[in-house]
């Protein structure tokens, strides 16, 4: 199945694993990767030497592509973007942040450079700063998502009419089917996360994994938009944010409930009453917990079928 992702990363199937924070170490990227598509470390939620931790191992288990997310507002930004070029990582997907700070350095060192945005407006700012290319992540996602609300089923088009480099569609796509429909409206692959938080791999607590196993249509809400939107599973917490909103809170408010640590204790620690449990719409389609493989090979078989499905229909 080789197209434009498939040769950028060099890898045999165009499905990238979102690189998510507290739920994509090594063992997550390293099985996505050994699985034929692009593995992810989500930087987000490591220390720097972490990282580099995350890094060595992942290299030691796979021999295939793996790449890095890096959230730019990251406090330690500079200090992982020169792990990441010391540890000869030669992708790198950068998120949360002006893509012309990073970007052309990036580049000068080898690194092919994808961002991810929610907007056309983005989309654009991000091909002019010369990434190689672009996560169009529609409101459906998980975790922290983009204020305008726009469904991927619109935003691909749109960013599809727009830019000239790759295009990869993101949220709310788990399936084959979601997958086939997602490069009919343009999309050149598709970035997968929650389907990978509900895999034997991730480094997700096992409590979050059924969570979202357990989760139905409508369990899920964006919530925070004041301080960075982001998709929870409706828990005590997030009764609490509702209640708060009640009074017309400050920001400041909204960050002392919020606090420290939050989606640590949902995600990582498996605290499903007071942590933050960040997940996408699709989770409700999602329904065993799997090892990578067989995900992957789910989705590729259904993609097939879909496809030989869709040609035999008399339109």
């Amino acid at each position: 199945m080789q197209n434009k992702i498939t040769s950028l990363f060099k890898i045999e199937y165009p499905i990238i694993q979102a690189g998510m924070v507290w739920n994509s170490g090594w063992k997550l990227a390293s099985a996505c990767s050994n699985s034929g598509i692009l593995g992810l470390i989500g930087a987000g939620s490591m220390y720097p030497e972490v990282l580099r931790e995350h890094i060595q191992k992942c290299k030691k288990a796979t021999d295939k592509p793996f790449g890095v997310n890096v959230p730019m507002l990251y406090p330690n930004i500079q200090e992982i973007m020169h792990i990441i070029v010391e540890e000869d990582v030669k992708i790198v997907f950068t998120s949360a942040g002006n893509p012309k700070t990073w970007t052309s350095w990036l580049k000068e060192q080898g690194v092919t450079v994808v961002h991810v945005v929610s907007s056309l407006k983005f989309a654009l700012k991000a091909q002019e700063a010369g990434v190689d290319a672009i996560v169009a992540e529609g409101f459906e996602a998980g975790g922290h998502n983009g204020r305008d609300e726009t469904t991927t089923l619109t935003l691909i088009p749109m960013v599809k009419e727009h830019i000239k480099i790759p295009l990869i569609a993101a949220g709310g796509i788990a399936t084959g089917n979601a997958m086939l429909a997602a490069m009919v409206l343009g999309a050149d692959g598709v970035q997968v996360g929650s389907r990978f938080v509900a895999s034997e791999e991730s480094s997700a607590h096992e409590a979050f994994k059924k969570a979202v196993v357990n989760a139905n249509e409508g369990d899920t809400q964006l919530t925070l938009k004041e301080l960075a939107p982001v998709r929870l599973i409706k828990n005590k917490f997030y009764a609490e944010v509702q209640e708060l909103y009640k009074t017309t809170p400050t920001i400041e408010e909204l960050k002392a409930l919020l606090g420290r640590g939050r989606a640590k204790k949902g995600m990582f620690e498996g605290d499903l009453y007071e942590g933050e449990l960040e997940i996408g719409q699709i989770s409700g389609l999602i329904h065993d917990i799997k090892p990578v493989h067989q995900i992957v090979n789910d989705m590729i078989l259904e993609f097939e079928e879909a496809k030989t499905q869709v040609s035999n229909y008399n339109i």
